[in-house]
């Protein structure tokens, strides 16, 4: 029995589809049930449940043999690095409980930093708390910076005719789609091949910048001149908060991007065969204009 988290998100419904395909018993965890409908239609055993509580966490990994764990990024807490330590927590207190053998989970480029890098480091908590869990064999997979990020900036594109962050305009980065970490998770999932503690980083395509991020997004979506703005700290921190993010998220977030354009992206591994992934951007950009065009 395979159970994933956050089985509704980007990566994991492409896990749990890989693995039902594959002849597979999987258990999706999400805290919707409607949503969870569709990985059920396709013969996944749903669970409702919170990552948060511990008791619904413990039954959700019940005859587990591996479990595919993710700490999503929560928004709007107050306090985010004690909220995504709570989750970690209690995930961790799961596998303990049902023996679970083993754990991909999801984490970031930049996870080996316990300060400095926004909600990255409650991520790096979670690699700690993980690896402390002696009998079970967890793999850690350090992905870039998610080329899924470009979809908050739909909103920006339509109504000023710009895309903008606060990463310097030149700097290239590495870039990947959440597609390809899905493809890694399972494969390695179904395989089984990892053993102790280990990490492995996931860099995407190529690096790339937000200048060559936003040329190729407009000739997909029919704006060849659209220009790209590195936005200040500040104006950007006030955009965060007035989407709804809470003070203490924005701050981690501006936290991340200064460090990214100060120090660039703080991976560990040179680029290789192994840690770079199929989808280009280009590639990505199609499915970006057929979501901006609805």
């Amino acid at each position: 029995m395979y159970v994933i988290t956050g089985a509704t998100g980007n990566t994991g419904q492409h896990i749990v589809r890989t693995l039902l395909a594959k002849g597979a018993r999987v258990r999706v965890v999400g805290r919707d049930a409607e949503r969870l409908k569709p990985l059920a239609a396709l013969g996944a055993e749903p669970f409702v449940g919170a990552a948060g509580d511990v008791k619904s966490m413990t039954r959700a990994f019940a005859g587990a043999t591996a479990v595919y764990t993710l700490v999503p990024p929560p928004y709007s807490a107050p306090q985010v690095r004690n909220t995504q330590n709570a989750v970690s927590q209690t995930y961790a207190e799961a596998i303990i409980a049902n023996q679970v053998r083993y754990v991909v989970n999801l984490s970031s480029a930049g996870a080996q930093l316990a300060q400095d890098f926004g909600p990255v480091n409650g991520l790096h908590d979670h690699e700690q708390r993980l690896n402390q869990i002696g009998d079970t064999h967890v793999l850690h997979l350090r992905a870039g910076f998610f080329m899924e990020n470009q979809f908050f900036n739909i909103a920006l594109i339509r109504a000023q005719g710009i895309n903008g962050s606060p990463l310097r305009a030149e700097l290239a980065i590495p870039m990947i789609a959440t597609q390809d970490i899905a493809a890694v998770a399972a494969q390695h999932l179904l395989a089984l091949d990892f053993s102790g503690k280990s990490t492995i980083e996931l860099l995407g395509q190529r690096d790339i910048s937000m200048q060559e991020v936003t040329r190729i997004l407009g000739a997909a979506i029919g704006k060849p001149d659209l220009p790209y703005l590195q936005f200040g700290y500040e104006d950007a921190r006030a955009a965060m908060v007035g989407m709804g993010l809470s003070a203490d998220m924005a701050d981690g977030y501006i936290e991340l991007y200064r460090y990214i354009n100060d120090h660039g992206y703080p991976q560990l591994e040179a680029r290789s065969v192994k840690n770079t992934t199929p989808t280009r951007f280009e590639d990505f950009a199609q499915g970006f204009a057929a979501v901006y065009g609805k």
